[in-house]
């Protein structure tokens, strides 16, 4: 089997692509034939060397998949079943996608949904999912289409745009945030009603600024994160599921206790098992068949590595697909 394999001397981070036997792959239950696989921002960070995202190598990256069960001593899985694994630290601790199998616990995976093909699961993939996740966060808050506009950050992105089309679908007015003037017409078609430019959000703003928003979804984190929060509605939900501007969040408790603002984390790696299936239901039930036309940039196993350094430097939109045995 080929795998893109990251390997560590005296801190320089390499990466080949290797004939590795099966035997090699790490314990578990089932072993999955890849079929599809993606490179999300986290990816990029441990491809590239440029974020401390894996501790022990090698390793193959690509924290998730989707493909066919192989083997499985596990009675959940059958061979031949369609499947799909996001987060639980694959491609982190334990080897992940980007190679041709993988053998994992049982109990990481997630039977391909009625309705979503391998290739759809994997547009979708840990972006799609996190996406969902941020909805579902905006629901549980009280948040409706008749709630006011909503906020979408980073939105060019796979969280961002995978949100944008959620949302619009679900029939909620929303004005998506975006540092690049090329990528409005895309961020239209999804949905946005309007686009507001980054750099409205990057400067240091006060505590409390006018209401705009009746929720959003960051996944910038920082200032941007802290502006957004200031000019958020009374009562009104904050989805935050990203880092890509900042770990630090220069704010005050201002927005929370004179707005009654919630900000609501949102984790996609370690979420219960019950959470996902629903998440990965609705995920297949909420958006048109356009979308998957619409955000994919598919590479080869081989163009991986490459495609991560651009994801890095902001020349990608949407998401990337990697073909491994579709």
């Amino acid at each position: 089997m080929l795998a893109l394999i990251l390997e560590n001397s005296d801190g320089n981070i390499s990466r080949n692509i290797k004939s590795i036997d099966s035997s090699d792959l790490p314990a578990g239950e089932v072993v999955v034939d890849i079929a599809w696989s993606g490179i999300n921002y986290k990816d990029a960070l441990a491809i590239t060397g440029k974020g401390k995202i894996i501790r022990h190598f090698p390793m193959v990256p690509g924290i998730d998949f989707a493909g066919k069960v192989q083997s499985s001593s596990d009675s959940r899985f059958a061979p031949g079943q369609a499947v799909l694994l996001t987060g639980w630290g694959v491609g982190e601790n334990h080897w992940g996608g980007l190679a041709e199998q993988a053998r994992i616990s049982a109990d990481w995976l997630v039977a391909l949904p009625t309705g979503l093909s391998v290739r759809q699961a994997m547009i979708l993939g840990t972006a799609g999912f996190t996406a969902m996740l941020c909805v579902m966060a905006l629901e549980q808050g009280g948040i409706t289409p008749a709630s006011g506009d909503i906020l979408v950050t980073g939105a060019s992105g796979g969280v961002g745009s995978t949100a944008i089309a959620i949302l619009s679908h679900l029939g909620y007015r929303v004005t998506a945030v975006s540092g690049r003037q090329s990528t409005h017409d895309y961020l239209r078609q999804l949905g946005a009603q309007h686009i507001l430019p980054r750099a409205d959000f990057s400067a240091v703003s006060r505590p409390l600024e006018k209401q705009r928003w009746s929720a959003a979804i960051d996944t910038v984190g920082g200032q941007v994160l802290a502006s957004v929060l200031a000019q958020t509605a009374y009562g009104g939900v904050v989805a935050a599921c990203g880092l890509a501007g900042d770990v630090a969040l220069p704010t005050s408790v201002m927005p929370f206790i004179l707005r009654n603002v919630r900000l609501q984390g949102v984790d996609s790696v370690m979420v219960p098992q019950a959470q996902r299936v629903t998440a990965w239901q609705r995920l297949q039930e909420s958006l048109p068949a356009a979308f998957y036309q619409q955000v994919v940039n598919e590479v080869t196993l081989e163009q991986a590595a490459d495609a991560a350094e651009q994801l890095l430097n902001n020349q990608l939109t949407g998401r990337t697909l990697v073909n491994i045995g579709g």
